[in-house]
């Protein structure tokens, strides 16, 4: 064998190696419980009962099935999901974005402490996170409705922040924000340090103001960045849990699919209906991440 060759295999042998612990961690991790998880929907799979008979689709016709339990928690789930989806989304990668921008405007020796100001709140618990937010938007002895009575704003009508729509889709976007958006500007901020300087400069010669340089310099280079962003926190938002759980007194409006799943396995405990609606939430996940891929990655 050629030495070129030879070199040219340990080369591939090596970066190989690289992907090795990723590929452990996926199978153990998320292939076998993806797998396990499918096989046990097929099951009536009841936590009080050692024997689980398999029962094909049965669990799938259930939710399906108009007036059954599993068909009222998956439907009134998802309708609250795809809402927060819709509402929380959008904000998430603008605000995120916005905050890289603000952030690479500032001097050098700034940067850094207001990076840090913007990421601590990811690093709270979700106890925390909710603990401050109800305080803040607590009908009675809330801040906000505190310092709205305060300056003369509906003074004897306070606003049910965390009962009544839309308020309550208001509160959980904001908390949301708080708490996760220093993820996606760490993440903008980076793709924003790979844009060439030289383009700004050669843009600006040209006579190129803010907005004429972010939208046919900045946006075009981290467009890959942005399609990564918009994903990531479609599918996080799309596993919502802890702040309608922890903040919301909203009752069926923002009980999520995650609430109903939980509800499935371990209030009704039936582990195989459960399992059936997380396999469909998972391919209700893939589909609107395939959409937006190909809609944000078609070429002009």
């Amino acid at each position: 064998m050629p030495a070129t060759t030879s070199s040219h295999w340990k080369s591939k042998l090596t970066s190989s190696l690289f992907i090795v612990p990723y590929l452990i961690a996926f199978i153990a991790f998320t292939l076998i419980p993806i797998i396990y998880g499918f096989i046990i929907s097929l099951k009536e799979y009841n936590l009080l009962d050692p024997v689980h008979p398999f029962v094909g689709l049965d669990n799938y016709k259930k939710i399906f099935t108009d007036g059954t339990q599993e068909n009222d928690l998956f439907f009134i789930g998802m309708k609250a999901t795809l809402k927060f989806v819709v509402f929380s989304v959008p904000f998430l990668v603008v605000i995120g974005l916005g905050f890289a921008l603000l952030l690479n405007a500032l001097p050098a020796k700034l940067r850094s402490l207001f990076r840090s100001i913007y990421f601590i709140p990811y690093a709270v618990s979700a106890t925390v996170m909710a603990v401050i937010w109800k305080r803040m938007f607590d009908v009675t002895g809330g801040f906000l409705n505190l310092l709205m009575a305060k300056v003369g704003i509906r003074e004897f009508d306070p606003i049910p922040w965390l009962m009544d729509t839309p308020f309550v889709w208001f509160s959980l976007v904001v908390a949301t924000l708080w708490w996760t958006i220093g993820f996606n500007m760490i993440i903008f901020v980076n793709a924003l340090n790979g844009v060439p300087e030289d383009l700004y400069e050669a843009a600006k010669i040209d006579g190129a103001n803010g907005w004429d340089r972010l939208k046919s310099i900045t946006l075009p280079f981290i467009r890959p960045v942005l399609i990564f962003v918009l994903i990531t926190s479609t599918i996080a938002s799309y596993n919502v849990f802890a702040q309608p759980n922890l903040i919301s007194n909203a009752g069926d409006e923002t009980k999520v699919l995650l609430m109903g799943i939980l509800q499935t396995a371990y209030t009704a405990r039936e582990i195989g209906s459960a399992s059936a609606m997380a396999i469909l939430m998972g391919l209700s996940i893939m589909i609107v991440s395939i959409i937006q891929f190909k809609i944000t990655n078609q070429k002009e």
